[in-house]
Order: C-alpha cells, then sequence, then structure tokens
C-alpha cells in the first residue's frame, strides 16, 4: 500500500522532466549530438572517421556513412578480443548477443553510459501511466516480464547475455521482492519446460502486470487456461496491466481478451539491443521517441534507402507519414547504424511513432512494396469485421504457379476461424489495395489475383518455430518475406 502511494507524487515528478525534453526535441537533440562527438573523438572509430573536424550535423553526414551490423562487424571484433577505445571510450559493460539473419550472431556493446537508458525508458513508462491515471495499485502486487537466461559468459572482461537476461540484473531494489519468477526458473533455456515452472511459480500469487512478447505470453495464458479450466483473469483477478514490446499488439488483442476474459491496459514499449528508443506515453497512437537518452537519431525515407545517396535527416525535419528508416548514433558506440527497423511519426508535438515493419521484410516480388505495417492494419480491418480471430500470420509471395497468376499467399493460424473466409480474404485484399496504390496497380492489370489464405493448424506456428531452434524468449516471426523460404517451412505445417 505504501509504494502504491509513494508512487504517485514520484510518478508525477518523472512525468515533468520527460517532458522537458520531450518539448524542446531540438535543443535535446543537439546536446546529445555534441557529446556523442566529444566522447567518441579519442576511439578508433572517432580517429578513422575525422572526429576533430565534425562540428555541425552536416560534417558528421560527411563522415559517417549508414552501416548495418556487418559493416561496424570489423570494429567489433576487435573489442571481442581485447582491445579499447574502439567504438566508445574503455570496453563494454556487456554484449547483447542476439540472433542476426546473415552475420550469424550479433553482438551490440552495451556500456556503463548506455545501460541505464534501458532501464529508465522501462521505468518512464510505467511512471507516466501512473500519473495518467492516478492510481498505481499494479505496484503492490507481482510482476513478471517472461524474457531470456539471465546467465551470462564472458570473454575478455565483457558480460555476455541476452538483453532481457542482462537487465534482469537491474530490477530496482524495490521492486526486487515483487518480481516473478524465481532466479533459477528464468535460466531454463528450454521454454515448454520454463512456461510451466513461471506457471507453478505464479498461479498462486496475486499477479498484477504481465510483460512480453504478446505471442509467448500468449503461450503462458493458454497453457494457464488449459491447467485451471479457469480464464486468466478470474485465476488473477487483480491483473490489470500488460506490458509488451517487439510486436504489434493489435493482432493479438482480441484473442487475449478472451483468454484473460476481459480487457486490461496496455503499455507498449520499443526496447531493442541497440539502444531503448521509444515507449507509450499516453493512450493516443504511438510512443514517445527518446531524445535524451544517449541516441542521436537519424531518419531515411524508407522508398530511397537503397539509392546511392538517400536524403538523410534528423529530428528537426520529419514529417508525419512517411515511411522512415531509423538510425542510431549511440553512447554504447554505434555510429550511422541501421538497425533495420522502419518507423513512421504519428505526431511532432512532441515526436511520437510506430514501427511499422523492417527494412529487409517487406514483399515487392512485382514491385508491390507491401510492408508491415499494411498487412497488420489489413488483418484489423477483417477481424473487426468479421468475427474471427488469429492467434499468428504472416505472408508470402507465391510466383510460380500454373495457370492461373501469381498472388501473395497469407499462412493464417486461427483461433475462431470466420464462417466465410474468402469474404475474410476479400475484406484483407480490398484494404491493402486502399493502403497500397502499387498493389492496386498490380490487381487492376490483371499481373497478380487477390490473396489467398492457407489455414495453419493448430499450434502449427509453435511447431515451426521449435523446428527451426526459436521456440520463446525475444524470438518472432517476420509478418511477411519477400521469398518463400518461411513460406515452404510453414507448408508442412498446413491443413490439407
Amino acid at each position: 500500500m505504501i509504494k502504491s502511494i509513494l508512487a504517485i507524487p514520484y510518478a508525477n515528478r518523472i512525468t515533468k522532466r520527460i517532458h522537458k525534453w520531450a518539448n524542446n526535441p531540438k535543443k535535446t537533440q543537439q546536446k546529445v549530438f555534441k557529446k556523442l562527438i566529444r566522447e567518441g573523438r579519442n576511439t578508433t572509430f572517432g580517429k578513422d572517421h575525422n572526429f576533430e573536424e565534425i562540428v555541425t550535423y552536416e560534417d558528421f553526414k560527411k563522415n559517417i556513412p549508414i552501416r548495418d551490423y556487418e559493416g561496424l562487424k570489423p570494429y567489433v571484433n576487435r573489442i571481442i578480443e581485447g582491445e579499447s577505445d574502439v567504438l566508445w571510450k574503455g570496453k563494454p559493460t556487456y554484449f547483447a548477443k542476439t540472433s542476426g539473419t546473415t552475420s550469424g550472431a550479433k553482438y551490440i556493446p552495451l556500456t556503463k553510459e548506455s545501460m541505464p537508458a534501458h532501464i529508465e525508458g522501462a521505468r518512464n513508462s510505467l511512471m507516466m501511466y501512473i500519473n495518467r491515471k492516478r492510481n498505481a495499485d499494479f505496484v503492490n502486487g507481482k510482476m513478471i516480464f517472461l524474457q531470456g537466461s539471465p546467465e551470462l559468459n564472458e570473454k575478455n572482461g565483457i558480460k555476455i547475455g541476452r538483453l532481457s537476461g542482462i537487465s534482469a540484473h537491474y530490477v530496482p531494489k524495490y521492486l526486487q521482492k515483487n518480481r516473478l519468477p524465481s532466479y533459477e526458473t528464468n535460466c531454463i533455456e528450454d521454454w515448454e519446460t520454463k512456461v510451466e515452472k513461471v506457471i507453478d511459480e505464479t498461479i498462486n500469487e496475486n499477479m498484477t502486470l504481465i510483460g512480453g512478447i504478446p505471442s509467448w505470453v500468449q503461450m503462458y495464458f493458454e497453457r494457464i487456461v488449459a491447467r485451471t479450466g479457469k480464464k486468466v483473469g478470474e485465476v488473477f483477478p487483480n491483473f490489470n496491466l500488460f506490458v509488451y514490446g517487439g510486436v504489434n499488439y493489435e493482432p493479438y488483442r482480441k484473442k487475449f481478451e478472451d483468454l484473460i476474459g476481459r480487457k486490461v491496459d496496455s503499455i507498449e514499449l520499443y526496447p531493442a539491443s541497440e539502444g531503448f528508443i521509444a515507449f507509450q506515453d499516453t493512450d493516443e497512437k504511438g510512443m514517445l521517441l527518446t531524445l535524451n537518452s544517449g541516441i542521436f537519431y537519424e531518419f531515411i525515407p524508407a522508398d530511397e534507402f537503397y539509392n546511392e545517396n538517400p536524403t538523410r535527416i534528423s529530428i528537426n525535419e520529419v514529417q508525419l507519414e512517411v515511411n522512415y528508416v531509423i538510425i542510431l548514433n549511440t553512447n554504447a558506440g554505434l555510429w550511422g547504424y541501421n538497425i533495420g527497423d522502419t518507423i513512421e511519426f504519428t505526431s511532432l508535438k512532441p515526436h511520437r511513432i510506430i514501427v511499422t515493419g523492417r527494412i529487409k521484410h517487406f514483399i515487392s516480388a512485382f514491385g508491390e512494396h507491401v510492408i508491415g505495417k499494411e498487412v497488420e492494419d489489413a488483418m484489423e480491418s477483417a477481424t473487426k469485421l468479421i468475427n474471427a480471430s488469429v492467434t499468428e500470420f504472416t505472408v508470402a509471395p507465391k510466383i510460380e504457379v500454373e495457370n492461373e497468376l501469381p498472388y501473395h499467399e497469407w499462412f493464417v493460424e486461427f483461433e475462431n476461424e470466420p464462417n466465410d473466409l474468402k469474404a475474410f480474404a476479400k475484406i484483407i485484399d480490398d484494404s491493402l489495395q486502399k493502403q497500397n496504390s502499387y498493389y492496386f496497380d498490380l490487381i487492376e492489370g490483371k499481373v497478380l489475383q487477390p490473396l489467398k489464405i492457407t489455414k495453419i493448424k493448430k499450434s502449427g506456428f509453435h511447431y515451426y518455430m521449435k523446428s527451426v531452434g526459436k521456440l520463446g524468449g525475444q524470438n518472432k516471426i517476420p509478418r511477411l518475406s519477400n521469398d518463400r523460404k518461411i513460406a515452404n517451412e510453414l507448408s508442412k505445417f498446413s491443413e490439407k
């Protein structure tokens, strides 16, 4: 009770601080920019890229090219081998190990300067929620975030682990007693075993806040319902806040409300190993971009990204409803770094964003350039108009077909299947045509035929992820692909 009473004035103080920097974006980002350049001057990277000569953003763009992990990998390898002052002063405190699609494992540096932002971002989202609702009852109950193992390895004095596991070591002391599951359970690597142990430890507790990637929290909820025969909301009557990140929640919302038995509040976060980028600060659409968190942001219009000289701008020049590739320069030593995400601004006062997809995750087999946001919005339209709910879905082009036009194939696992699958598919297709003029032209011009749905068996996506060694934790399936790699494997789990 005392915690919740004290949390409200504390939340008010934090909210005022946030408004101060959020309402001064140009000044805030300029301050971050100057500090990054100053701190980076004496590093190997800084010397290689003429940091001594950089005064303005224009100077910066002339000297620092855009890179992805492959481009920075030679510098990262030098750090792994024990060198200091390579990308940032000294050595990183941690490497967040992530699975790369082309690079194998990626090792993203986390420094003593960058690590606090990961913790503060999550804290700030909760504080703004408390300030908004004038209610902090959830802090008196138990909280859980389904995450990776907190066990860390070490190489040349640098600890290595998953970001969620590293972050688990930074839970504030005042929340330690409220936090579940136990350290031992969190360390279990096998996801299915871990979920059952998490249920053992939480099922009789007063759970008030639950967090994680929606697809894996859904599995946790389904197992609770299977074990108890009750809705999650009955098992946890005081559960009222779901915190998530990594994927769009909307395709899962209807299913969650059915499993819980009622609506609960939700907070969206945008955490990445490369930095804590944004968090939901209001009930409006979009997340507040963290402009004071040691990250200097750049943006490139997504449709120019693969041009030889794409437009490259700072926060001062962004516009609403443009699909941008987000570029990071951080106090962990990432410079001109493309994390692969695309975003769109929903507000410029303050700067709020939504994640629209991945620059490499799109379908443009015929020049349509359909993106993640478009397929998610289309699916949301269909589930709202027709009584259906979806467990998971992904999309791929079907190019080689006999005696008919090619099409987009949607692999869908239904929780509640629509009575009329053709009508459901038509709503999705119509929505896509409205959103994407290229797709509309291809359908109208008889280059493509309307999409087709391939139904996936119950738990088919679960078994697919298990078959490729990506079950649980922070793993998520792409919403769409420009090839058939995932599609061909998923076809093994389709309803014949």
